[in-house]
């Protein structure tokens, strides 16, 4: 493996093509919105979302020589655990898309009998489409190995985090008083790092 990387680079963009084939395929059927943000709003954490994937995925980016270079010796070790987390993480995201059902919008967006899940791993987190993606790019990472892989985690984390604000702040206008208490109960993206009781029901 370490002689043809070009193998690690053909699995993992297999898993990632699996992935967003099913994103494509599930987000059929969705509950109308009733309220969307707008199109600048949206830019502002679509945009770096893409350029975090091109700089992950492409390595003829401009700058390529440093962004290439390596932060650890290639080998099979850091390959199989990104590989691992890299399936774990999807997969976490997926269950958290099932769960999530008509109520998912890849804008932020109040859907028509917009509800509030906090069911399967919406138990163990606010943001578990967020926790599986931020899993699998920092999975994806630890295959590549390279600065721009790295760089490509931290953009895709920062414009994460701003969409996760507006939707938090859009939440709370629209479950006034059970949010916060979920807020309260539940951690926004890493599981069992806060003291917490039982969400609510």
């Amino acid at each position: 493996m370490a002689r043809d990387p070009q193998i690690y680079r053909h699995v993992v963009l297999a898993v990632w093509v699996a992935w967003a084939l099913y994103w494509l395929v599930s987000a059929v059927g969705n509950k109308r919105a009733q309220r969307r943000e707008s199109l600048a709003s949206r830019a502002a954490y679509a945009l770096p979302l893409i350029a975090g994937g091109v700089l992950i995925g492409w390595s003829q980016v401009p700058g390529a020589a440093v962004l290439g270079l390596r932060l650890w010796p290639r080998s099979a070790l850091p390959y199989a655990i990104g590989l691992a987390m890299l399936i774990a993480g999807l997969a976490f995201s997926v269950w958290a898309r099932v769960h999530l059902g008509g109520n998912w919008s890849g804008a932020v967006t109040l859907k028509e009998g917009h509800e509030l899940i906090r069911t399967g791993p919406y138990r163990l987190v606010r943001h578990p489409i967020y926790t599986g993606i931020l899993a699998g790019v920092l999975g994806t990472v630890l295959c590549s190995g390279t600065v721009r892989a790295a760089l490509g985690f931290a953009i895709i984390g920062s414009a994460l985090l701003r969409k996760l604000r507006l939707e938090e702040a859009l939440l709370r206008e629209v479950f006034p008083d059970e949010y916060p208490r979920y807020c309260a109960a539940v951690p926004a993206l890493i599981p069992f790092t806060a003291a917490r009781r039982s969400a609510p029901r």
